[in-house]
């Protein structure tokens, strides 16, 4: 089977919720990572074949929000570009298909990645045929849309307390789990780890140009007092708070794929080899423990085992 692997990767800063990026559109953001992947690679923008981008929060973005960002970052309109939803996996799962074009031959080059803004998600309501008595009520697209489970009628955060529930994972140690993160990210933003990965991104304002070039959302000096203080967000006697939950925050991230025998002949020392890949489902009522699943199909596609890995990065929606 053909290795694909990564030629360059690149990122945004992490935008807060209604911070930075609060009026930059998610394919903006998406475009400025576009162009960055190709820079880094060394390569033409003629050469790219194709951008897949994960995006959740589509409405009112206009049409195809990838194929916006791939076509302001001056990629080809010959090329094909669009987008996929699969929720939080959603950018993951558009590397796993870019990798899966290039092994069967239908891409040479593709752009994958993932791009969101949060801050942007409308409110909405009904009104095509018009609304002839009473009060009007608006839904919030961006809990309807990205935070709410459609089976059950209930906020994500509800889901995180069902597996805290069913696995018996006491706030004391959702706490800890997400104290220890956040003083990981702090360490490593102030050693400076991240700023080789993110991209500069100039916003314009009233009062002049606006320089984004690092993460907005990490809370330095996080400790467990503090954590221990706030209420549970979800349900009267739960655990799960806005502490150690994930944030709500805007960006895009990508990598650039191509196979090892490109980068070879281009001379390129690629970044890593995709060694394999894979998705699972589960019960959405218990949504978090999703991964457990998908890792365990990952690695045994790889012929690895978890003692095997050097470095293990999650998605840190609930602690």
């Amino acid at each position: 089977m053909t290795n694909v692997v990564i030629a360059s990767a690149a990122r945004t800063g992490v935008g807060s919720f209604g911070g930075s990026f609060a009026n930059t559109p998610a394919h903006d953001l998406g475009a400025a990572v576009l162009t960055a992947l190709v820079e880094r690679a060394g390569i033409d923008k003629s050469e790219v074949s194709e951008t897949i981008l994960g995006q959740v929060l589509t409405a009112a973005q206009g049409q195809n929000p990838a194929r916006q960002a791939h076509i302001n970052a001056g990629l080809p309109m010959e090329s094909a570009a669009w987008g996929i939803n699969q929720v939080c996996g959603s950018g993951l799962r558009a590397v796993a298909l870019g990798a899966q074009h290039i092994q069967l031959g239908d891409a040479g080059i593709v752009a994958a990645g993932g791009q969101e803004n949060m801050s942007m998600s409308p409110h909405a309501q009904n009104l095509r045929n018009g609304y002839k008595m009473g009060d009007v009520s608006y839904i919030d697209t961006m809990i309807r849309d990205g935070l709410w489970d459609a089976f059950n009628g209930y906020h994500m955060g509800q889901t995180a307390e069902n597996v805290a529930q069913q696995w018996q994972i006491s706030r004391e140690a959702q706490d800890q789990f997400a104290v220890a993160s956040q003083n990981k990210a702090e360490a490593a933003q102030k050693a400076g780890k991240f700023k080789d990965e993110i991209v500069p991104f100039t916003i314009k304002t009233r009062k002049g140009d606006v320089v984004m070039d690092s993460d907005e959302y990490i809370r330095h000096g996080a400790t467990i007092d503090a954590m221990a203080k706030l209420r549970p967000a979800f349900t009267k006697d739960g655990s799960v708070t806005a502490a150690n939950a994930s944030g709500i925050n805007d960006g895009a991230a990508g990598v650039l794929l191509m196979s090892a025998a490109e980068a070879e002949k281009r001379g390129i020392t690629p970044l890593a080899r995709i060694a394999s890949y894979a998705t699972a489902g589960l019960d959405p009522s218990i949504m978090g423990v999703g991964p457990i699943y998908a890792s365990r199909k990952a690695l045994e596609k790889a012929g690895w085992k978890a003692e095997d890995l050097d470095l293990v990065e999650a998605n840190e929606a609930f602690a």
